[in-house]
């Protein structure tokens, strides 16, 4: 099949979509619709609808957008099945039900931010990172009726530095994953919709990437210093680890920490209690101790050591859990 030919849906919610959809149009791939997840409410009363990243840009590039509750709704499947796709390609989106991933006659191939068939999940950026993982990567793979468990397509790897955060990674394969589509759609098109691909070796399965919720971003200072650190850039920027701070009165407030630095100090309390020079906040692990360089008292703005210390009196017995 000849590029103008090639019919295809784009699916995808968050920034990180879009520089995938960008690529496609601006590569002059032909994107017939595009499928998001509806506006949702912001603000404090929830009376303002929101459009996805990948609506936002759709939109100012004049593309149809669809945005079901529920996949499997009749009227979607018609409206999807009315743009007579070759191929579907998927960016951080929900799970696909069988009657839209097999629509198209080249199937439906997504973009997932590892190197499968490691770190299968909603979250594998984050996980990577806490996990303190060297490399990662981006694969391209055919959906089937599984999560993330298709045939491979593609990979390109990425080098995590010890100092990354999620931050720095997400921009990374964002922009390597939007090059991996491109090469893929190549192959594609190059064996007319029969591309090779190999299944996935499930003994390297050796890590999940499950949603982040509150309940798992709060840290554990009886782990080590390094598994701490790696906890902490792992959900930085967002959502941000957090712990309770504990004041000499017993009183608790939730504290986030974004950035923190390992150093060669030794604990001289147990695990949470903290410490403090004229510059710095440090934290005991089980180890170990980090210097804690940026946090966020609850209610209060994000800021740097120093400026937390300046705002407590007299800092004793103060710990974190």
């Amino acid at each position: 099949m000849k590029k103008d030919d090639l019919r295809i849906v784009f699916m995808g919610t968050p920034e990180f979509a879009v520089e995938t959809l960008k690529s496609l149009v601006e590569n002059n791939y032909q994107v017939v619709a595009v499928v998001t997840q509806p506006d949702r409410p912001v603000g404090r009363h929830g009376s303002v609808l929101q459009p996805s990243a990948v609506k936002q840009y759709a939109v100012q590039q004049g593309l149809p957008v669809l945005q079901p509750e529920k996949m499997k709704d009749p009227v979607f499947i018609e409206q999807l099945r009315g743009y007579q796709a070759n191929l579907q390609v998927v960016v951080a989106f929900r799970m696909l039900p069988e009657v839209v991933w097999a629509m198209p006659s080249y199937g439906t191939f997504n973009v997932h931010a590892a190197l499968l068939p490691d770190y299968r999940g909603a979250a594998p950026i984050n996980w990577a990172v806490i996990n303190g993982e060297t490399r990662t990567g981006v694969t391209t793979f055919f959906l089937d009726h599984d999560i993330d468990t298709g045939r491979i397509i593609r990979q390109k790897p990425f080098d995590i530095p010890d100092t990354a955060d999620v931050a720095y990674v997400y921009d990374g394969l964002m922009h390597l994953g939007a090059q991996l589509c491109l090469e893929t759609l190549q192959a594609i098109l190059d064996t007319d919709g029969h591309p090779e691909s190999i299944p996935q070796d499930e003994a390297k399965a050796l890590h999940a990437a499950p949603k982040i919720f509150k309940e798992n971003s709060r840290i554990n200072w009886t782990l080590t210093s390094k598994q701490v650190y790696d906890f902490v850039r792992g959900l930085s920027p967002v959502p941000g680890a957090w712990t309770m701070l504990k004041a000499p009165d017993g009183t608790e407030t939730m504290l986030k920490i974004y950035k923190a630095t390992r150093t060669t100090l030794t604990p001289q309390g147990a695990a949470g209690s903290l410490m403090r020079d004229k510059k710095h906040l440090y934290a005991a692990c089980s180890d170990g101790v980090l210097q804690i360089d940026s946090l966020q008292l609850a209610g209060k703005k994000r800021m740097d050591a120093v400026s937390f210390l300046n705002g407590i009196s007299v800092f004793e017995n103060y710990s974190v859990s």
